[in-house]
């Protein structure tokens, strides 16, 4: 039998000194940013019953969630996802405030992903939710803060694709496709697995969305992408779509910020309760996405709460790894080492507290000898001890 006491499960990993200073840097840094723009922390339990990610909608295959029973026998999954159990939040306890809400987290999400490799299960994900406005102003206000975002995980090399959900769901709703077909569309279009996704489409004849889609991955790039998709199909629900996020990519190239900005049509998010503009971030040196996010209108209706909202998160494990090489995050030692001699070791932790309080870094010796603490002060590169007797502090 195999003892697995010694390793942590496939698709999660210790973070030690460096990183959990980067992924705390990343999220103080991510928190300040929301909190100085209105955005409220909430936190979400990291179990919730089945039934919060089980609604009309399937969005998460069971096979990706993590689940459990409690005492009463009732299905539970580990948090896989943030913006549901938040919907979940907002529609029952902050359903008398005033809208719109602004919410900002950081926590933890857990899918079972076991055909990926170097997958990750455990993602830590900080982000925000601006619950109850449907206005372009909403839209943009979202965007803002994805690009200041990025900027701050990477201070150069940074891209944001926008897209709109509403040119996929019409073409597919023109295609006459059931949903698990939708669902197989969706995820070929989103690895831009071309192969496949043709011959998934010519099995439904000569049909204009087909062909239309299988044009999608490749409706990339600046304001050209509009022409190109315009001529595609002739529609008023698509030229709607393009209109709308035409007007706001115009306004998000306006901003201000050094980060590229492109439009992508395939950005059809696995999440399928987004319902209008869609956006994914990157930063260079990271293949995955470090943002991602959107409108999703219809999701907290389906908690009792018809009310719109967007929102979008950051990866904060990718961001940290970015942030760890281009601004550093090496641990310094302690500018001090506190030695209490024999019977004065309460007087050298008064010391130390008093060293912390004014701004010093200071460590409290454990050493049984003066000898054995000047040792370590020299491994661990400490140049100054504070050696603490009955009459007085001498400093070493």
């Amino acid at each position: 039998m195999k003892s697995y006491d010694l390793i942590t499960p496939e698709g999660t990993r210790d973070l030690l000194f460096e990183d959990c200073s980067a992924v705390t840097a990343v999220e103080n840094g991510l928190q300040g940013i929301f909190k100085a723009k209105g955005y409220s922390q909430v936190m979400t339990p990291g179990l919730e019953f089945y039934d919060v990610f089980n609604m009309k909608s399937r969005y998460f295959p069971q096979e990706t969630l993590y689940k459990l029973t409690d005492a009463k026998n009732r299905l539970l999954v580990v948090r896989p996802d943030s913006t549901m159990p938040i919907a979940r939040l907002a529609a029952t306890r902050l359903r008398t405030q005033s809208l719109p809400i602004r919410l900002c987290y950081s926590q933890s999400v857990f899918r079972s992903r076991p055909g990926m490799r170097g997958r990750s299960d455990e993602i830590r994900q900080t982000g925000i939710e601006l619950i109850g406005s449907s206005s372009k102003r909403a839209d943009l206000e979202i965007i803002a803060n994805a690009l200041e975002a990025l900027t701050f995980c990477h201070r150069s090399g940074a891209r944001l694709e926008i897209g709109h959900i509403g040119f996929f769901k019409r073409l597919v709703a023109l295609l006459g496709a059931t949903y698990d077909e939708v669902e197989q569309i969706r995820s070929l279009i989103e690895v831009k697995n071309y192969p496949v996704l043709n011959d998934v489409l010519d099995s439904f004849g000569d049909n204009r969305a087909a062909k239309t889609l299988k044009l999608l991955p490749r409706l990339f790039g600046g304001e050209e992408v509009f022409e190109s998709a315009a001529v595609l199909y002739e529609d008023d629900e698509l030229k709607q779509v393009l209109e709308e996020l035409r007007d706001i990519y115009s306004q998000a190239c306006r901003l201000g910020f050094d980060v590229e900005i492109t439009i992508d049509l395939g950005l059809v998010n696995r999440m399928d309760y987004y319902t209008g503009t869609v956006i994914k971030g990157y930063i260079a040196g990271c293949a995955d996405a470090v943002i991602s996010g959107g409108r999703y209108d219809g999701l907290l209706n389906e908690f009792g709460y018809d009310v719109p909202a967007a929102g979008f998160a950051v990866n904060v494990n990718a961001a940290a790894e970015s942030y760890k090489k281009h601004c550093g995050c090496e641990l310094s030692p302690c500018e001090v080492l506190v030695f209490g001699e024999q019977g004065c070791e309460a007087k050298a932790l008064n010391l130390c507290r008093k060293l912390c309080e004014s701004g010093v870094t200071a460590e409290n010796s454990v050493a049984e000898t003066i000898e054995e603490a000047r040792a370590y002060a020299v491994e661990k590169g400490i140049s100054r001890i504070e050696i603490v007797s009955d009459n007085s502090v001498t400093e070493e």
